[in-house]
């Protein structure tokens, strides 16, 4: 049975629809950065998703090939994330997505090394002939966070985070957004499959005890 982030992780991947306090380990991710609207057809965030995507899938697939990953074992490629933000604005302006400034992200098994992950950049550019360049290593160390299970469109998504503001100020905690700490999306759906309307999507912020 292949591993599975979302079922062996359930208290990171699969939160209740109401706010919770979680300590988040670090982890390692294939990641792109970039701006703008991610709605942009053809946009760098479209472009952005392409790269990680075959990236992913060449280390998942590596056993198929001569390179062998050490302790390697078969699992499921975890669902896609993002990190977002918009300079010098408080919060985040849906109205305005060209604004947005992110980093996207797919979570990658602790045995894949930099060596291994180098390797599959190279790999993923010849064989989709894609520029694969952008990719990069990046380990995040989240710590403490608030997160809850958002259900429904992204534009929706400032009602659920005035939930979880309001469960910060109940409990004794605050946002403690920064450079390096920031509005954190773990998509569930597929997007082309499922109606925005039974959308889920794992909203994390970074928190500080009061």
């Amino acid at each position: 049975m292949a591993f599975d982030f979302k079922k062996e992780y359930k208290e990171f991947y699969m939160p209740k629809n109401k706010p919770e306090i979680v300590s988040v380990p670090a982890a390692n991710y294939i990641a792109v950065r970039g701006t703008g609207d991610p709605n942009e057809e053809g946009g760098a965030y479209q472009q952005a998703i392409s790269v990680l995507y075959a990236v992913a899938y060449t280390l998942k697939m590596s056993y198929k090939t001569d390179y062998r990953i050490a302790g390697f074992y078969d699992y499921v490629v975890p669902p896609l994330e993002g990190f977002w933000w918009q300079d010098n604005v408080e919060g985040i302006d849906y109205t305005d997505k060209s604004r947005f400034s992110w980093i996207s992200v797919i979570r990658l098994p602790d045995f894949i090394t930099r060596k291994d992950f180098d390797w599959a950049v190279e790999m993923a550019a010849k064989k989709k002939k894609l520029d694969c360049s952008m990719a990069e290593f990046l380990t995040v160390d989240e710590g403490l966070c608030v997160q809850i299970m958002h259900v429904g469109p992204f534009d929706n998504e400032p009602e659920t985070v005035a939930v979880m503001d309001r469960f910060l100020a109940e409990n004794g905690f605050q946002n403690d957004f920064s450079n390096t700490r920031l509005h954190h999306e773990i998509y569930l759906s597929d997007a082309r499959k499922v109606p925005p309307e039974k959308w889920k999507t794992v909203i994390r912020h970074p928190v500080k005890s009061v």
